[in-house]
């Protein structure tokens, strides 16, 4: 019996990432040692002190009963603390922090809570695959921002033609940016607070790099532009702050009513999150901060090892300080991005994200994830030649 998948699945594309991991299977089958740049999973381990509140708390029954919808009150208060200290922002954590199973579960039902069919949702490209794909499972008309390189990869708002910006009900926007490793200061954030509250459209910033900066400066958050908790959420994770990508555990902050409008989307699909994973992801942001120093140093040894091998090899490296990722023109002028990852992967056992995974404004970049040791980077280099 064959059984048709809907019309709305139909119109995703192939996630990509399930797709590059399918090449790998076949190429790792031939005996070859793969060497991946690829997913952005840390290899860093989680502080062993928010592990061991884990495991503390896990034992403990209550925690082991169903978790509140919206999240413990002990994690959304360290929440709104960690926003205080970090950036001079203040929540409310009862009625403007919301727990989440990760960032990405976040993202994908937001669409569900505000968008219906025929909706206009503005999304950046390249970004996130999820952006696009929570906005069709909603029913909503994904409209591409594209991210040009001759502006820093930030949208140009005066491109926006006026009857898209009247069916427009929600803007992604992704900073520090993936895959492109692009940061937004807080001025550019003011004029996407004016933008949003002059077209009425409600602004979802994805923070989850936050915290990833190989640089002097911290990022800015959204949260900070003025007024911009009357407009917009951001959404942050755990996983790239703390090593934390299978804890499965994050936050929504910013204008109560949206929050409560993702609530009540989750309160009917998911259970939320673990509590003791809750009291792990408080600890962390209550006291591991000097954890996120410590990775930061090893990501900028990476990052300076990886980006003067690669130019040395001819490669055009787009230079940041943020994300634990290098995004990189493609070397070869006559190869799409996808072309030249494959080739590389059945050539040297190497794994890059080819850009067009992440949109068409994608083609013609490759992006190199940071999350593997020095050793396997300066591997990699020697077998592309370097």
């Amino acid at each position: 019996m064959r059984f048709n998948q809907s019309d709305r699945l139909k119109k995703l594309p192939v996630y990509l990432f399930a797709e590059i991991d399918k090449l790998k299977s076949q190429v790792k089958a031939r005996g070859v040692d793969i060497i991946s740049f690829g997913i952005g999973d840390p290899d860093l381990p989680t502080p062993e002190a928010i592990v061991e509140v884990l495991k503390k708390e896990s034992e403990i029954a209550v925690n082991q009963k169903y978790p509140s919808y919206e999240g413990l009150l002990k994690f959304r208060e360290s929440v709104s603390n960690w926003y205080n200290k970090r950036f001079n922002v203040s929540l409310d954590p009862e009625t403007e922090v919301l727990s989440l199973i990760g960032s990405k579960e976040g993202i994908g039902h937001l669409p569900l809570a505000f968008v219906n069919p025929g909706d206009v949702v503005l999304i950046p490209d390249p970004g996130y695959p999820v952006y696009r794909a929570g906005t069709i499972f909603a029913g909503g008309i994904p409209y591409i921002m594209p991210l040009k390189e001759e502006n820093d990869f930030l949208p140009d708002f005066s491109d926006i033609p006026e009857d898209i910006l009247k069916k427009a009900k929600l803007m992604f926007l992704n900073y520090p940016n993936n895959p492109t490793s692009a940061v937004a200061d807080r001025h550019f954030f003011n004029e996407v607070v004016k933008f949003a509250k002059k077209n009425k459209i409600i602004v979802a910033h994805d923070f989850a790099y936050s915290e990833v900066y190989t640089g002097e400066k911290g990022n800015d958050s959204f949260l900070e532009a003025n007024g911009a908790k009357e407009i917009g959420i951001e959404f942050h994770s755990l996983s790239k702050t703390f090593n934390m990508t299978g804890f499965r555990i994050g936050f929504a902050a910013g204008n109560e009513e949206i929050i409560n409008g993702l609530g009540a989307v989750k309160t009917n699909l998911d259970s939320g999150v673990f509590q003791a994973i809750q009291l792990a992801g408080a600890y962390g942001l209550d006291n591991e901060l000097k954890a996120v120093e410590d990775n930061n140093k090893i990501y900028k040894k990476r990052r300076e090892l990886l980006v003067g091998g690669l130019e040395k090899l001819g490669y055009k490296v787009y230079k940041s300080d943020a994300t634990f990722y290098v995004w990189t023109h493609v070397p070869k002028a006559n190869m799409t991005s996808k072309e030249f990852a494959v080739s590389l992967l059945n050539e040297t056992g190497i794994i890059v994200t080819p850009g067009s995974g992440f949109g068409g404004y994608g083609e013609g970049y490759i992006r190199f994830s940071l999350t593997i040791s020095e050793n396997r980077i300066k591997e990699a280099l020697v077998r592309m030649g370097g």
